[in-house]
């Protein structure tokens, strides 16, 4: 079974609002998931980004493949680097 972390569509028409999860890669975007990680909301002023590091570390270290979109999420909040760190480390 591959597993994604990818973003989850929520909110009303033109507002979006994004659920960071852990999906099947085979399920719908806004289909069943696996686990909640994380929030983020492109509309507001300064966009807001909720992400629980160690369950995205620990869903990473698992073997969970981040979308383009998540990815650019974790490394701008530098979960990216903690993960190649951690990674090398072993």
């Amino acid at each position: 079974m591959a597993v994604k972390i990818r973003l989850k569509r929520m909110g009303a028409k033109r507002k979006p609002f994004y659920r960071i999860v852990v999906a099947d890669s085979r399920s719908p975007r806004d289909g069943r998931s696996i686990e909640q990680i994380g929030t983020y909301n492109p509309v507001s002023d300064p966009v807001s980004v909720k992400i629980d590091e160690e369950k995205a570390l620990d869903w990473m270290s698992k073997g969970a493949k981040p979308s383009d979109t998540v990815r650019n999420l974790f490394s701008k909040q530098g979960i990216m680097q903690k993960f190649h760190d951690a990674k090398n480390q072993k």
